[in-house]
């Protein structure tokens, strides 16, 4: 092993690092400080997270089913319906349905 190369299991933690911080930083924009700061109700606070956190997911599931290789159509389709499915819960939670 050369000097300079870095371990395979080296780059797969600090991939799953990264997407823990973007998590995280999701989650703490969602609302965990915006009930302290307004002295409002907490009952938005796990859908904020949750659509937030589907959004993101779906995100990365589209952009890792267009560049891969294999298995194409269906991580993108995944990837597509966790993006419809946190647009019909951003409906739900400002009470303006789509339909």
């Amino acid at each position: 092993m050369a000097e300079n190369s870095i371990p395979a299991n080296h780059s797969k933690i600090i991939s799953g690092i990264k997407y823990v911080y973007l998590l995280a930083f999701f989650a703490f924009l969602a609302g965990i400080f915006h009930p302290f700061i307004t002295d409002s109700s907490t009952d938005n606070l796990l859908y904020g997270i949750l659509i937030l956190f589907l959004g993101l997911s779906g995100g990365i599931l589209v952009y890792k089913g267009i560049t891969s290789s294999e298995k194409q159509l269906i991580i993108t389709s995944i990837g597509l319906a966790f993006m419809i499915i946190s647009l019909f819960l951003i409906h739900h939670i400002s009470n303006s349905p789509i339909f």
